[in-house]
């Protein structure tokens, strides 16, 4: 049995400053079989074989370390459940504001201060004015996610000091490219209401309802480490500004399997307004899984939807969800919830994705300034050479 001061063997915390991760990493890797421990000779603890943790550290090129488990305080899904930061996202949506909720994630504050307003997400004409004419660059068909992956990047150009890295540079820059965003997107500006009042005339011509909007924004911004997320991350890791980590996470989510995912559910819908038996027919036909029901994560509901359909209260959409849902064992998800606010209210067909962008990027920021304080580069794993042999 070895002791402690052996210099074959490591303690906890060397092992953990050796793979830059914490104490309890160390035991996770334990579980799965890639450390062994081995109890220390006259005093509780444990101890790892030094060869061990070299082999594990040697595993990614150039010492930086495999991110098998990527530690957050963010987001937790738990038992049908979404939190941040230990706040139920559901609660937060319709009790809190989006202000609050944004600097929760970003700073961890509880989301109980008053002074937090919507001059957060304010915004310089110059700003918008470049946005928009970035916006208009575009075909007059493209999408407004489209629109704001253009004024993203232009507007990443236009920002001299972009490579400010610190916490309150780039919240603050997070908080101005939002509103600049959600203000440049072609329609009628408005003030004096919160950033979902704001985007619902760029939205809609119905009535505005701005607290379906907020709490829709609320429920969306972050949802763990979703593909859009990681690769956010990934760029942070290698010290990207925070115009280019958003740009890389709405990259990703532009994917068909993620960002547009509430663009399928809405057609679905639209189908399913005029027979919901035989749209639901139609799709069970085709082999296809049904648009906006069930979930990866969630087992027996998805929150969000529980959320937004029931702002929604009795319209008749919500009638045509439940007739598809007692049809079916799988339940409604947020894409599902946000296609029917959609229909409801008369929003544009895109408007679903261009909604889930701009809330996801509260979340991509939050998780970039968890990874500007993480070792840089430590995604570079060692990829495996399956070609021709030289």
């Amino acid at each position: 049995m070895p002791s402690e001061g052996d210099e074959n063997y490591l303690t906890t915390a060397e092992v953990a400053r050796r793979l830059q991760v914490k104490p309890a990493t160390v035991y996770a890797y334990v579980s799965r079989g890639l450390l062994t421990s081995v109890r220390a000779r006259g005093r509780r603890g444990s101890l790892f074989p030094a060869a061990d943790v070299e082999r594990l550290a040697a595993r990614s090129v150039e010492h930086s370390g495999v991110v098998e488990r990527i530690e957050s305080e963010l987001t937790l899904l738990q038992n049908d459940n979404l939190y941040y930061r230990g706040h139920s996202a559901q609660s937060l949506a319709t009790t809190a504001t989006l202000p609050q909720v944004a600097n929760l994630l970003w700073t961890g504050q509880p989301p109980t201060d008053p002074g937090l307003e919507e001059d957060m997400f304010a915004v310089e004409r110059e700003g918008v004015g470049l946005a928009r004419a970035a916006m208009e660059v575009v075909p007059a068909g493209a999408r407004l996610t489209d629109r704001l992956r253009v004024a993203v990047a232009v507007l990443g150009a236009a920002d001299p000091l972009r490579f400010d890295l610190s916490a309150t540079s780039v919240t603050a820059a997070a908080g101005k490219l939002i509103g600049t965003l959600v203000a440049a997107l072609p329609g009628p500006i408005v003030t004096r209401t919160t950033l979902g009042g704001k985007l619902w005339p760029k939205l809609s011509d119905a009535e505005p309802h701005p607290e379906i909007l907020d709490a829709a924004l609320i429920l969306l911004a972050d949802h763990g480490l979703a593909v859009s997320t990681v690769a956010a991350r990934v760029a942070a890791s290698a010290r990207a500004n925070l115009y280019a980590v958003i740009s890389a996470g709405l990259g990703a989510l532009d994917g068909q399997y993620h960002g547009a995912a509430p663009t399928l559910a809405y057609e679905f819908l639209d189908r399913a307004k005029q027979d919901p038996l035989k749209a639901l027919s139609d799709q069970l036909r085709s082999g296809e899984p049904i648009p906006g029901f069930g979930h990866r994560i969630y087992q027996h509901r998805d929150p969000r939807a529980d959320v937004l359909l029931e702002l929604l209260g009795d319209h008749p959409i919500v009638s045509t969800i439940h007739a598809i849902a007692d049809r079916t064992p799988a339940f409604p998800n947020s894409d599902l919830a946000l296609a029917a606010v959609m229909h409801a209210y008369n929003f544009r067909p895109d408007a679903g994705d261009a909604l889930f962008a701009l809330a996801r990027m509260i979340g991509w920021t939050a998780h970039a300034l968890e990874e500007y304080a993480a070792p840089a580069l430590r995604f570079r794993t060692l990829g495996i050479y399956t070609g021709q042999p030289t």
